[in-house]
Order: structure tokens, then C-alpha cells, then sequence
């Protein structure tokens, strides 16, 4: 049977680029479809442009550590449109190259929502025009997710409109305790601004190493971010007074005042009429395409990889996703991308940098484990003053000394570990750890020379 196309790709995010980029590389005939922007969520509104924030945000905090260092500071004002236009010409020129590169390999970009007809068609909305192809990738991701369960939720603004703030806001209120929520939180606090955070839980980072949620929390106190924990938004409305736009209403009687509301509850699979139904796609009880490790949905022509499939959703693992069912589908490198040990971090200030297991988790799946840790100032706050503390933690399977793995919270902790990752992947053990010299002075020598094994006092 004769298609228009070998392979066509829904979706131009991270991993549905890669996919597409590497199978035109191999000669077969590709399409990629996408309704906003090439470059898709990591480059258009998240990871990206949200890094750019973070930076911005750590600048006040770096001007008053450095009086500690003998440098006399002038009042340093910000600009928050100059920096809102430096970031929209960034992500343009992100965006182009996306783009270029696709074009460059072959792939025939079309700037168009794409659905699906049948297992083997596709129609493109705004045109009408219907496309056909042997194999298709669906690669749409994820979209930002406010529950309808309180009145004013259409107040909210979410992680999608956040870049597009103009006007710096004297105040906000994030409802959320998930890495968005805390992220923001933290950038907001650092550019000046009235920070609130509300959350359900009594802990912010479910899913995390207990250790590093509670630094976390404690973090964001220290930073003067106002968390209030065990609530929910019940109503938000405009308020008549002018000096704030919005006014909170929270379940647990108290309300909050600012000028933007910001639902940042998480994220869900973007499935809602893209007629996965009509070719028959199994799709998981929260909106998710279900796949096997090789990225196949239950339809033999069809596939999905990254956020739309709610396994790991990080960028990294989405492109490694795509390249993995290029190579396998067309490149003659059959492979698949193995989901476990991935490190990731958190950009709070301090940021977080984690692999592995957590204490938790560990515990239930291995039984009797070892834990390192050690909490300490790091070396450049003697001179600036800045309390905040470092965390590090490794997690040990007692039976064999392996890590299982490794927590940081602390400047620098993404950095760090990315390299820390390579060993827990490797399956290195606690041995191979105290063997490697310590690199003196730095934060990361810690993770060499801790010795002692952790003991919890017993009350």
C-alpha cells in the first residue's frame, strides 16, 4: 500500500523533533505536524524560558552576598519588560533553530493542529486536508491542569501564560506544591515580589526523598516565601480595592490577597480530541497513551513517546524516546531507552539535584539499607552571610554496599548530580565511592568522604 508518508509525526517538542530529525537522516519520506510552535513545551514555555527566570531571580541575592566579599553595591534596580523581551527574542531564536534543523534533515514542517482520522491517516484541521502514512508518532506532550472544583478557577493563570507577564506583580499567590510551584515560588520571591504558596499536603515535593522536601520547605521560609500548608483554593474573585487584583479564599477559613493567581496543580497528557479513539489507541485512566518499552501503542502503526505518555516526563527522556524508535523503526539499530536511574533536578535556590532511590523507596523494595548524611554551611556563606544549608545524601543497599541513591540539596546540585548519576547508573557501591579522592576545597567532595553511617534517634 502506498502512503503519503513513511512517517508522520504529531507534535514538534523535543522528542518529536528528535524522532522525526533522525528518520528523514536514514532517507525515509517525514512530516511533522504542530499547532503552536516548533520546539514545544521544554523550549516555548518551561525548562528553557523558566532557567532563563531562575537566573534572573538569583541576581538580588548574589548583589548582597557579595558586600561579604568586599564589594560595595549601588541600588540595583530591574527591569522586568526589558527582561521579558530578551527572553521572547531567546526562545524565537531557539524556536528558528528547531525549525532549521527539521528543514535541514528534510522533514516537511506543517504549522497545523493535527488529528486522527484512522491508524494510518491523519487530518490536518485548518487546511481540511487528510495525509496518510505507514507509521505515526504521536509526540503532543502535556498541558497544565486546573481542577474546576472551586468558583473563580478561570482567574488562574498557569505555567503556559506565566512568560507573558508584562508588569512585574507586587504580590502572587501559587496554588501547587509540585517542582512548578516551588520553582516559582522561588523566582517570584527572588525578583522582589510578594510571594504566597498554598498546598493540600503538609510537605512540599511529594514523591521526593522525605530530607530533601523538608530542606526544600525550610528553604523556602528562609527565602520569605509565605507556604501555607494543609489548604486548598475554595474561591478566588476580583477584589473592589484596588491595591490588590484577586482575593483567595482558602479551605481552611483564611484568604490571600494578590495580583496574580497562578494553578500550578500539575500537568496531564494533551489526549482531549486528538481522535486516538478512532484509531483505537488504549489510553491509560488519566488521559495517557498507553505504550510498551519499545514506545508502540496497542495499534501496531502507531507510537508515542514523552510527556503524552506520563512515564518520566523530563525533555532528556522524551529525546532519547524519539531517537530510540527512529533508530529502531528505520535505522536498523533496534533499541530501547531504559526509563531507570535518571537524574533530575528541582531549580529551587537552592536547587535540588537527585537519582535513585529515595530512603523510602529504597527501604520497600530492598529491605535493610545504610544511609550517609551530612548537612553543613558550605564554604562561600561564611563571608556572605547566608545561612542556608547544604543536604547530601547517599543511600546504600546493605546487603552489597551498592547506591541506590543520591540526594543533594544545595548550590550547584544539578551540576553535581549529572556526574553522580553516571556512577549510580554504573551500579557503583559505597566502596568505589570512598575510594575516589575528594576534589578540596568543593561542595562535592562530601559525597567521597562521608563515613559514618547515619543513625535516627529513637524517641
Amino acid at each position: 500500500m502506498s502512503y503519503d508518508y513513511d512517517l508522520f509525526t504529531i507534535g514538534a517538542g523535543s522528542g518529536g523533533v528528535r524522532a522525526a530529525r533522525i528518520a528523514a537522516l536514514t532517507g525515509a519520506k517525514v512530516a511533522i505536524a504542530e499547532e503552536f510552535r516548533a520546539g514545544g513545551t521544554c523550549v516555548i514555555r518551561g525548562c528553557v524560558p523558566k532557567k532563563f527566570m531562575v537566573y534572573a531571580s538569583e541576581f538580588q541575592k548574589s548583589f548582597k552576598d557579595a558586600e561579604g566579599f568586599g564589594y560595595s553595591i549601588p541600588e540595583v534596580k530591574y527591569d522586568h519588560k526589558a527582561f521579558i523581551t530578551s527572553l521572547g527574542a531567546e526562545v524565537d531564536r531557539l524556536s528558528g533553530i528547531y525549525a532549521r534543523n527539521l528543514n535541514n534533515a528534510g522533514v516537511d514542517l506543517i504549522h497545523e493542529r493535527a488529528e486522527i482520522v484512522d491508524a494510518h491517516t491523519v487530518k490536518l484541521v485548518k487546511s481540511g486536508k487528510t495525509v496518510t502514512a505507514e507509521r505515526i508518532l504521536i509526540a503532543v506532550g502535556g498541558t497544565p491542569f486546573v481542577p474546576d472544583d472551586f468558583e473563580g478557577a478561570e482567574h488562574c493563570i498557569t505555567s503556559n501564560e506565566i512568560f507573558d507577564i508584562e508588569d512585574l506583580p507586587k504580590s502572587i499567590v501559587i496554588g501547587g506544591g509540585g517542582y512548578i510551584a516551588v520553582e516559582f515560588a522561588h523566582i517570584f520571591a527572588g525578583l522582589g515580589v510578594e510571594t504566597h504558596l498554598v498546598y493540600r499536603s503538609e510537605t512540599v515535593l511529594r514523591g521526593f526523598d522525605d530530607d530533601v522536601r523538608t530542606a526544600v520547605h525550610e528553604g523556602m521560609a528562609a527565602a520569605g516565601i509565605h507556604v501555607v500548608t494543609s489548604a486548598v483554593f475554595s474561591k478566588i474573585s476580583k477584589t473592589p480595592d484596588a491595591s490588590h487584583n484577586y482575593c483567595v479564599e482558602l479551605s481552611n477559613g483564611h484568604s490571600v490577597e494578590a495580583d496574580v493567581v497562578v494553578g500550578a496543580f500539575g500537568r496531564k497528557p494533551y489526549t482531549d480530541g486528538l481522535g486516538l479513539e478512532n484509531a483505537g489507541v488504549q489510553l491509560n485512566k488519566n488521559g495517557a497513551i498507553k505504550v510498551d518499552e519499545w514506545s508502540k501503542t496497542n495499534v501496531p502503526s502507531i507510537w508515542a513517546v514523552g510527556d503524552v505518555t506520563d512515564r518520566v516526563n523530563l525533555t532528556p527522556v522524551a529525546i532519547r524516546e524519539g531517537h530510540a524508535f527512529a533508530d529502531t523503526e528505520f535505522g536498523g539499530k533496534p533499541h530501547h531507552f531504559d526509563h531507570d536511574k535518571i537524574a533530575t533536578a528541582v531549580f529551587t535556590q537552592p536547587p535540588v539535584g537527585t537519582v535513585g532511590l529515595s530512603e523510602e523507596q529504597a527501604r520497600s523494595e530492598h529491605g535493610e539499607i545504610d544511609i550517609y548524611k551530612a548537612q553543613f554551611k558550605p564554604m562561600k556563606n561564611a563571608l556572605s552571610g547566608d545561612q542556608n544549608r547544604v543536604l547530601m545524601k547517599i543511600v546504600v543497599r546493605a546487603s552489597d554496599q551498592r547506591v541506590l541513591g543520591c540526594h543533594i540539596v544545595g548550590p550547584d546540585a544539578p551540576e553535581i548530580i549529572q556526574a553522580v548519576g553516571i556512577a549510580v547508573k554504573m551500579n557503583a557501591t559505597k566502596q568505589d565511592f570512598d575510594n575516589t579522592c575528594a576534589l578540596h576545597p568543593s561542595l562535592a567532595e562530601e559525597l567521597v568522604t562521608m563515613r559514618n553511617k547515619f543513625v535516627p534517634e529513637i524517641t
